[in-house]
Protein backbone atom coordinates (compact mmCIF):
# COMPACT_ATOMS: atom_id res chain seq x y z
CA UNK A 1 0.00 0.00 0.00
CA UNK A 2 1.50 3.20 -1.17
CA UNK A 3 1.12 5.94 1.34
CA UNK A 4 1.79 9.18 0.27
CA UNK A 5 1.96 11.57 3.57
CA UNK A 6 2.34 10.59 7.51
CA UNK A 7 -1.22 12.77 8.03
CA UNK A 8 -2.69 10.48 5.44
CA UNK A 9 -1.41 6.99 7.09
CA UNK A 10 -2.77 8.33 10.30
CA UNK A 11 -6.15 9.05 8.84
CA UNK A 12 -5.57 5.36 7.31
CA UNK A 13 -5.17 3.99 10.47
CA UNK A 14 -8.14 5.73 12.35
CA UNK A 15 -10.44 5.26 10.26
CA UNK A 16 -9.84 1.50 9.67
CA UNK A 17 -10.47 2.21 13.68
CA UNK A 18 -13.67 3.72 13.18
CA UNK A 19 -15.04 0.86 11.19
CA UNK A 20 -16.25 2.95 8.80
CA UNK A 21 -13.85 1.61 6.33
CA UNK A 22 -12.18 -1.52 6.85
CA UNK A 23 -8.83 -0.07 4.68
CA UNK A 24 -9.22 2.71 2.30
CA UNK A 25 -6.62 2.07 -0.56
CA UNK A 26 -4.78 3.58 -3.01
CA UNK A 27 -5.68 1.92 -6.76
CA UNK A 28 -8.17 2.08 -7.49
CA UNK A 29 -24.60 -12.79 -10.28
CA UNK A 30 -27.39 -15.41 -11.08
CA UNK A 31 -29.46 -18.70 -11.48
CA UNK A 32 -28.58 -22.37 -10.55
CA UNK A 33 -26.45 -23.52 -8.02
CA UNK A 34 -23.12 -24.87 -9.11
CA UNK A 35 -22.43 -27.49 -6.74
CA UNK A 36 -20.74 -29.43 -9.17
CA UNK A 37 -19.68 -26.99 -11.49
CA UNK A 38 -16.19 -25.27 -12.15
CA UNK A 39 -13.90 -24.54 -9.38
CA UNK A 40 -16.66 -26.63 -6.21
CA UNK A 41 -13.17 -28.73 -6.16
CA UNK A 42 -10.25 -25.67 -4.88
CA UNK A 43 -9.24 -23.05 -6.45
CA UNK A 44 -8.08 -22.83 -9.97
CA UNK A 45 -5.58 -20.57 -12.45
CA UNK A 46 -6.23 -20.38 -16.18
CA UNK A 47 -2.78 -22.09 -16.31
CA UNK A 48 0.56 -22.21 -14.00
CA UNK A 49 2.06 -19.14 -12.63
CA UNK A 50 -1.13 -17.19 -13.56
CA UNK A 51 -2.92 -15.63 -10.91
CA UNK A 52 -5.08 -17.93 -8.41
CA UNK A 53 -9.37 -18.18 -9.06
CA UNK A 54 -10.25 -18.64 -5.08
CA UNK A 55 -13.62 -20.77 -4.82
CA UNK A 56 -16.05 -19.70 -2.42
CA UNK A 57 -17.91 -22.22 -0.36
CA UNK A 58 -20.79 -23.59 -1.94
CA UNK A 59 -24.48 -22.17 -0.73
CA UNK A 60 -26.17 -25.12 1.36
CA UNK A 61 -29.84 -23.79 1.21
CA UNK A 62 -32.61 -26.16 -0.71
CA UNK A 63 -32.48 -23.48 -3.74
CA UNK A 64 -30.65 -22.79 -6.87
CA UNK A 65 -29.14 -19.25 -7.17
CA UNK A 66 -29.73 -16.45 -9.94
CA UNK A 67 -28.44 -12.67 -10.25
CA UNK A 68 -28.91 -9.42 -12.29
CA UNK A 69 -27.48 -6.31 -12.39
CA UNK A 70 -28.89 -2.94 -12.31
CA UNK A 71 -28.13 0.76 -12.38
CA UNK A 72 -30.21 2.50 -10.58
CA UNK A 73 -30.69 6.24 -10.61
CA UNK A 74 -31.86 8.72 -7.67
CA UNK A 75 -32.93 12.22 -9.93
CA UNK A 76 -34.17 14.00 -6.22
CA UNK A 77 -29.98 14.86 -5.01
CA UNK A 78 -27.03 15.77 -6.12
CA UNK A 79 -24.35 13.29 -6.14
CA UNK A 80 -22.99 14.35 -2.37
CA UNK A 81 -18.95 13.32 -3.68
CA UNK A 82 -19.39 14.86 -7.06
CA UNK A 83 -21.28 17.79 -6.24
CA UNK A 84 -21.63 19.02 -9.99
CA UNK A 85 -23.48 15.87 -11.04
CA UNK A 86 -26.88 16.43 -10.60
CA UNK A 87 -27.76 13.12 -9.56
CA UNK A 88 -26.99 9.92 -7.62
CA UNK A 89 -26.01 6.66 -9.50
CA UNK A 90 -25.71 3.31 -7.99
CA UNK A 91 -24.92 -0.09 -9.42
CA UNK A 92 -26.91 -3.34 -7.41
CA UNK A 93 -26.91 -6.70 -8.05
CA UNK A 94 -29.65 -9.30 -6.47
CA UNK A 95 -29.55 -12.50 -5.75
CA UNK A 96 -32.50 -15.04 -5.62
CA UNK A 97 -33.77 -18.36 -5.53
CA UNK A 98 -34.12 -19.43 -9.59
CA UNK A 99 -35.61 -22.37 -11.20
CA UNK A 100 -33.21 -25.14 -12.03
CA UNK A 101 -33.32 -24.17 -16.07
CA UNK A 102 -32.30 -21.56 -17.99
CA UNK A 103 -29.94 -18.37 -17.76
CA UNK A 104 -26.36 -18.49 -18.18
CA UNK A 105 -24.50 -21.64 -19.05
CA UNK A 106 -21.66 -20.49 -16.67
CA UNK A 107 -21.70 -19.41 -13.20
CA UNK A 108 -21.38 -15.37 -12.59
CA UNK A 109 -18.29 -13.64 -12.45
CA UNK A 110 -17.65 -12.64 -9.05
CA UNK A 111 -16.70 -9.12 -9.74
CA UNK A 112 -17.25 -6.72 -13.49
CA UNK A 113 -13.45 -6.35 -15.08
CA UNK A 114 -13.27 -2.75 -14.51
CA UNK A 115 -14.04 -2.77 -10.79
CA UNK A 116 -11.80 -6.35 -10.47
CA UNK A 117 -8.87 -4.11 -11.80
CA UNK A 118 -9.54 -1.25 -9.49
CA UNK A 119 -10.17 -3.94 -6.63
CA UNK A 120 -6.93 -5.91 -6.96
CA UNK A 121 -4.79 -2.57 -7.43
CA UNK A 122 -5.52 -2.13 -4.30
CA UNK A 123 -4.08 -5.26 -2.68
CA UNK A 124 -6.75 -5.71 -0.53
CA UNK A 125 -6.68 -6.66 3.28
CA UNK A 126 -3.42 -8.98 3.04
CA UNK A 127 -3.99 -10.11 -0.62
CA UNK A 128 -1.03 -9.18 -3.06
CA UNK A 129 -1.71 -7.23 -5.91
CA UNK A 130 -1.96 -9.31 -8.79
CA UNK A 131 -2.48 -12.67 -6.60
CA UNK A 132 -6.05 -13.61 -7.06
CA UNK A 133 -7.95 -13.02 -10.65
CA UNK A 134 -11.18 -11.40 -9.54
CA UNK A 135 -12.89 -10.87 -12.73
CA UNK A 136 -12.12 -14.68 -13.91
CA UNK A 137 -12.99 -16.16 -10.15
CA UNK A 138 -16.42 -17.64 -10.42
CA UNK A 139 -19.79 -17.41 -8.32
CA UNK A 140 -22.11 -20.20 -7.72
CA UNK A 141 -24.94 -18.29 -9.29
CA UNK A 142 -26.19 -18.08 -12.81
CA UNK A 143 -26.88 -14.38 -14.47
CA UNK A 144 -30.68 -14.10 -15.49
CA UNK A 145 -31.90 -17.47 -14.41
CA UNK A 146 -35.80 -17.46 -14.42
CA UNK A 147 -36.87 -16.64 -10.90
CA UNK A 148 -38.47 -19.01 -8.74
CA UNK A 149 -42.19 -17.20 -8.21
CA UNK A 150 -43.41 -20.26 -6.59
CA UNK A 151 -44.59 -20.18 -2.95
CA UNK A 152 -45.50 -16.47 -3.08
CA UNK A 153 -43.46 -13.31 -2.09
CA UNK A 154 -40.26 -13.71 -0.48
CA UNK A 155 -38.37 -11.43 2.08
CA UNK A 156 -36.21 -8.81 0.97
CA UNK A 157 -32.02 -8.30 2.55
CA UNK A 158 -30.07 -5.23 2.11
CA UNK A 159 -26.52 -6.21 2.23
CA UNK A 160 -23.66 -3.29 2.61
CA UNK A 161 -20.16 -4.13 2.57
CA UNK A 162 -17.63 -2.21 4.90
CA UNK A 163 -16.52 1.24 3.37
CA UNK A 164 -14.01 1.13 0.63
CA UNK A 165 -14.96 -2.15 -0.10
CA UNK A 166 -16.81 -3.65 -2.87
CA UNK A 167 -20.24 -4.72 -3.01
CA UNK A 168 -19.37 -8.27 -3.84
CA UNK A 169 -17.08 -8.66 -0.54
CA UNK A 170 -20.05 -10.92 1.11
CA UNK A 171 -20.92 -12.99 -1.86
CA UNK A 172 -20.63 -16.20 0.27
CA UNK A 173 -22.97 -14.53 3.02
CA UNK A 174 -25.58 -13.55 0.49
CA UNK A 175 -25.70 -16.23 -2.16
CA UNK A 176 -26.49 -18.54 1.38
CA UNK A 177 -29.65 -16.25 2.11
CA UNK A 178 -30.16 -16.37 -1.08
CA UNK A 179 -30.37 -20.30 -1.36
CA UNK A 180 -32.38 -20.41 1.16
CA UNK A 181 -35.47 -18.13 -0.14
CA UNK A 182 -34.25 -14.62 0.27
CA UNK A 183 -33.94 -12.02 -2.42
CA UNK A 184 -30.92 -10.17 -1.35
CA UNK A 185 -30.02 -6.84 -2.95
CA UNK A 186 -25.76 -5.70 -3.18
CA UNK A 187 -25.36 -2.15 -3.53
CA UNK A 188 -22.24 -0.59 -4.67
CA UNK A 189 -21.93 3.16 -2.92
CA UNK A 190 -20.08 4.78 -6.02
CA UNK A 191 -17.09 6.97 -5.68
CA UNK A 192 -16.60 4.99 -1.75
CA UNK A 193 -15.82 1.42 -3.55
CA UNK A 194 -12.43 1.14 -5.03
CA UNK A 195 -14.57 1.26 -8.21
CA UNK A 196 -17.66 0.50 -9.81
CA UNK A 197 -18.65 -0.01 -13.28
CA UNK A 198 -21.58 0.90 -15.12
CA UNK A 199 -23.09 -0.82 -18.22
CA UNK A 200 -21.33 1.64 -20.33
CA UNK A 201 -17.90 -0.05 -19.31
CA UNK A 202 -17.49 3.15 -17.45
CA UNK A 203 -15.59 2.67 -13.80
CA UNK A 204 -15.88 5.23 -11.26
CA UNK A 205 -13.35 5.56 -8.55
CA UNK A 206 -13.13 6.39 -4.98
CA UNK A 207 -10.55 9.41 -5.86
CA UNK A 208 -13.35 12.00 -4.05
CA UNK A 209 -13.87 9.59 -0.57
CA UNK A 210 -9.74 9.72 -1.03
CA UNK A 211 -9.23 13.84 -1.79
CA UNK A 212 -11.84 14.07 1.74
CA UNK A 213 -9.62 12.09 3.48
CA UNK A 214 -6.52 13.71 2.53
CA UNK A 215 -8.09 17.49 4.20
CA UNK A 216 -8.58 15.45 7.09
CA UNK A 217 -6.50 17.06 9.78
CA UNK A 218 -7.88 16.66 13.54
CA UNK A 219 -10.86 14.27 14.91
CA UNK A 220 -13.33 16.87 14.38
CA UNK A 221 -12.82 17.04 10.58
CA UNK A 222 -12.67 13.20 10.51
CA UNK A 223 -15.40 12.86 12.65
CA UNK A 224 -17.08 15.36 9.65
CA UNK A 225 -16.04 13.34 7.32
CA UNK A 226 -17.23 10.10 8.72
CA UNK A 227 -21.02 11.61 9.40
CA UNK A 228 -20.69 11.71 5.35
CA UNK A 229 -19.73 8.74 4.73
CA UNK A 230 -22.83 7.40 6.66
CA UNK A 231 -24.97 9.91 5.81
CA UNK A 232 -24.34 9.07 2.09
CA UNK A 233 -24.78 5.23 2.80
CA UNK A 234 -28.10 5.83 4.36
CA UNK A 235 -29.67 7.70 1.69
CA UNK A 236 -28.34 5.44 -0.64
CA UNK A 237 -30.06 2.44 1.42
CA UNK A 238 -33.51 4.25 1.38
CA UNK A 239 -33.51 4.81 -2.28
CA UNK A 240 -32.58 1.43 -3.17
CA UNK A 241 -35.87 0.85 -0.67
CA UNK A 242 -37.73 3.05 -2.45
CA UNK A 243 -36.87 0.62 -5.72
CA UNK A 244 -37.90 -2.51 -4.57
CA UNK A 245 -41.38 -2.12 -6.79
CA UNK A 246 -39.16 -1.31 -9.87
CA UNK A 247 -36.39 -4.16 -10.11
CA UNK A 248 -35.28 -5.85 -12.49
CA UNK A 249 -35.74 -9.51 -14.31
CA UNK A 250 -39.51 -9.23 -12.76
CA UNK A 251 -38.14 -9.49 -9.33
CA UNK A 252 -40.53 -6.80 -7.96
CA UNK A 253 -43.23 -9.89 -8.49
CA UNK A 254 -41.55 -11.80 -6.10
CA UNK A 255 -40.53 -9.56 -3.31
CA UNK A 256 -42.42 -8.75 0.15
CA UNK A 257 -41.69 -4.98 0.75
CA UNK A 258 -43.67 -5.78 4.22
CA UNK A 259 -40.49 -8.21 5.47
CA UNK A 260 -37.45 -6.07 4.83
CA UNK A 261 -34.09 -6.52 6.85
CA UNK A 262 -30.72 -5.45 6.54
CA UNK A 263 -27.30 -6.65 7.13
CA UNK A 264 -23.65 -5.23 6.65
CA UNK A 265 -19.91 -5.60 7.68
CA UNK A 266 -18.08 -2.74 9.42
CA UNK A 267 -19.21 0.79 7.59
CA UNK A 268 -21.96 -1.69 6.27
CA UNK A 269 -22.80 -2.60 9.52
CA UNK A 270 -23.26 0.85 10.78
CA UNK A 271 -25.39 1.83 7.91
CA UNK A 272 -27.58 -1.46 8.25
CA UNK A 273 -28.17 -0.26 11.79
CA UNK A 274 -28.70 3.81 10.81
CA UNK A 275 -31.04 2.43 8.23
CA UNK A 276 -33.26 0.79 9.99
CA UNK A 277 -33.61 3.97 13.35
CA UNK A 278 -34.39 5.89 10.32
CA UNK A 279 -36.78 3.69 8.38
CA UNK A 280 -39.68 1.64 9.47
CA UNK A 281 -39.42 -0.18 6.58
CA UNK A 282 -36.51 -2.82 7.77
CA UNK A 283 -38.30 -4.78 10.41
CA UNK A 284 -34.62 -6.18 11.49
CA UNK A 285 -30.95 -5.50 11.17
CA UNK A 286 -27.72 -7.38 11.47
CA UNK A 287 -24.33 -5.52 12.33
CA UNK A 288 -21.08 -7.60 11.52
CA UNK A 289 -18.54 -5.61 13.64
CA UNK A 290 -19.00 -1.82 12.47
CA UNK A 291 -18.64 0.01 15.42
CA UNK A 292 -21.51 2.69 16.13
CA UNK A 293 -19.69 6.00 16.67
CA UNK A 294 -17.88 8.80 14.47
CA UNK A 295 -14.42 8.50 15.84
CA UNK A 296 -11.05 7.80 14.97
CA UNK A 297 -10.56 5.60 18.14
CA UNK A 298 -13.78 4.04 20.22
CA UNK A 299 -14.23 6.32 22.69
CA UNK A 300 -18.11 6.24 23.35
CA UNK A 301 -18.24 9.90 21.98
CA UNK A 302 -19.75 11.04 18.56
CA UNK A 303 -22.23 8.33 18.73
CA UNK A 304 -25.13 7.64 15.98
CA UNK A 305 -28.34 8.34 16.68
CA UNK A 306 -29.10 4.27 16.71
CA UNK A 307 -26.40 4.31 19.72
CA UNK A 308 -28.05 7.33 21.71
CA UNK A 309 -31.62 6.10 21.66
CA UNK A 310 -31.45 2.44 20.52
CA UNK A 311 -34.43 0.75 18.47
CA UNK A 312 -37.33 -0.68 18.30
CA UNK A 313 -36.75 -3.23 15.87
CA UNK A 314 -34.44 -6.49 16.57
CA UNK A 315 -31.12 -6.29 15.93
CA UNK A 316 -28.24 -8.57 15.59
CA UNK A 317 -24.48 -7.51 17.12
CA UNK A 318 -21.41 -9.99 16.30
CA UNK A 319 -18.05 -9.16 16.73
CA UNK A 320 -14.68 -9.55 16.17
CA UNK A 321 -12.86 -11.65 19.24
CA UNK A 322 -13.04 -9.04 22.31
CA UNK A 323 -15.27 -7.08 20.48
CA UNK A 324 -19.09 -6.90 22.52
CA UNK A 325 -20.98 -4.64 24.27
CA UNK A 326 -18.95 -4.90 27.28
CA UNK A 327 -15.98 -3.59 25.27
CA UNK A 328 -17.12 -1.69 22.43
CA UNK A 329 -18.55 1.79 24.08
CA UNK A 330 -21.08 2.37 21.33
CA UNK A 331 -22.23 -0.94 21.46
CA UNK A 332 -22.36 -0.26 25.44
CA UNK A 333 -24.57 2.80 24.71
CA UNK A 334 -27.14 0.98 22.23
CA UNK A 335 -27.51 -1.90 24.13
CA UNK A 336 -28.42 0.29 27.70
CA UNK A 337 -30.95 2.35 24.97
CA UNK A 338 -32.45 -0.46 23.66
CA UNK A 339 -35.25 -2.02 25.94
CA UNK A 340 -36.24 -4.85 23.12
CA UNK A 341 -34.89 -7.76 21.26
CA UNK A 342 -30.92 -7.43 21.21
CA UNK A 343 -28.14 -10.30 21.11
CA UNK A 344 -24.77 -9.74 20.99
CA UNK A 345 -22.56 -12.30 19.48
CA UNK A 346 -18.18 -12.54 19.00
CA UNK A 347 -16.34 -15.54 17.51
CA UNK A 348 -13.58 -16.84 19.10
CA UNK A 349 -10.26 -16.11 17.32
CA UNK A 350 -11.73 -14.08 14.70
CA UNK A 351 -10.68 -10.59 13.01
CA UNK A 352 -12.35 -7.61 11.62
CA UNK A 353 -12.28 -9.26 8.05
CA UNK A 354 -13.22 -12.61 8.65
CA UNK A 355 -16.51 -11.20 8.86
CA UNK A 356 -16.19 -11.02 4.83
CA UNK A 357 -15.07 -13.18 2.10
CA UNK A 358 -11.59 -12.88 3.16
CA UNK A 359 -12.36 -15.57 5.52
CA UNK A 360 -12.70 -17.87 2.11
CA UNK A 361 -10.41 -16.29 -0.45
CA UNK A 362 -7.02 -15.47 1.81
CA UNK A 363 -6.28 -19.25 2.82
CA UNK A 364 -6.65 -20.11 -1.11
CA UNK A 365 -4.31 -17.56 -1.87
CA UNK A 366 -0.60 -18.94 -0.88
CA UNK A 367 -0.59 -16.99 2.30
CA UNK A 368 1.35 -17.33 5.05
CA UNK A 369 0.10 -18.18 8.64
CA UNK A 370 1.44 -14.77 9.66
CA UNK A 371 -1.06 -12.91 7.26
CA UNK A 372 -3.62 -14.99 7.54
CA UNK A 373 -4.14 -14.58 11.43
CA UNK A 374 -3.31 -10.75 11.05
CA UNK A 375 -6.19 -10.17 8.39
CA UNK A 376 -8.78 -12.95 10.15
CA UNK A 377 -7.65 -14.30 12.69
CA UNK A 378 -7.01 -18.02 14.32
CA UNK A 379 -10.67 -19.21 13.76
CA UNK A 380 -10.82 -22.02 11.22
CA UNK A 381 -11.86 -19.97 8.09
CA UNK A 382 -14.76 -23.00 7.27
CA UNK A 383 -16.12 -23.17 10.71
CA UNK A 384 -16.22 -18.98 10.53
CA UNK A 385 -18.21 -19.02 7.26
CA UNK A 386 -20.64 -22.29 8.83
CA UNK A 387 -21.28 -19.64 12.18
CA UNK A 388 -21.68 -16.03 9.97
CA UNK A 389 -24.50 -18.01 7.51
CA UNK A 390 -26.28 -20.24 10.42
CA UNK A 391 -26.85 -17.06 13.16
CA UNK A 392 -27.41 -14.78 10.31
CA UNK A 393 -30.34 -16.64 8.69
CA UNK A 394 -31.50 -17.88 12.01
CA UNK A 395 -32.34 -14.45 12.75
CA UNK A 396 -33.79 -13.51 9.54
CA UNK A 397 -35.81 -16.71 9.77
CA UNK A 398 -36.61 -15.88 13.06
CA UNK A 399 -37.68 -11.99 12.67
CA UNK A 400 -38.99 -12.14 8.83
CA UNK A 401 -40.51 -15.48 8.69
CA UNK A 402 -41.40 -16.74 12.10
CA UNK A 403 -39.14 -19.25 11.92
CA UNK A 404 -36.86 -20.28 15.00
CA UNK A 405 -34.60 -22.86 15.13
CA UNK A 406 -33.15 -21.41 19.27
CA UNK A 407 -30.00 -21.19 17.78
CA UNK A 408 -29.85 -16.67 19.13
CA UNK A 409 -31.52 -18.10 22.52
CA UNK A 410 -28.20 -18.63 23.97
CA UNK A 411 -24.87 -20.41 23.85
CA UNK A 412 -24.91 -23.54 21.25
CA UNK A 413 -22.84 -27.25 20.94
CA UNK A 414 -23.10 -26.38 17.53
CA UNK A 415 -20.83 -23.78 16.92
CA UNK A 416 -18.48 -23.86 20.18
CA UNK A 417 -16.31 -20.71 18.80
CA UNK A 418 -19.31 -18.43 18.87
CA UNK A 419 -19.49 -17.05 22.69
CA UNK A 420 -23.02 -15.55 23.67
CA UNK A 421 -22.68 -12.37 25.47
CA UNK A 422 -25.24 -11.62 27.77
Amino acid sequence: MDMRTARSSRSMKVLVAAGIAAAVTLGAGAPASARGTEGTKGPVRARPGDPVRPVLPAPTGPHPVGTVTSRLVDHSRHDPWVGSQPYRELMVSVWYPARKTGGSPRPAPYMAPGAAERWDAAAPHGIAKGAVDWAGMRTHAREAAPVDDRGGRRPVLLYSAGANDPRTWGTSLVEEMASRGYVVITVDHTYEAPGVQFPDGSVKGDKPLRDALAEVTDDRSLSALLKKVLDTRVADDKFVLDRLGALPHGLSRVVDRGRVGMLGQSGGGIAAAETMYEDKRVKAAVNLDGTLELNGEPKGTNLTPVARHGVDRPLLLMGRDGSDHTTEPSWRAFWSHTPGWKRDFTLRGSRHQTYTDLAAVLPQTGASRDVIEKNIGTVDPKRAVAAQRAYVASFFDRWLRDRDDHLLDGPSTRFPEVRHVP
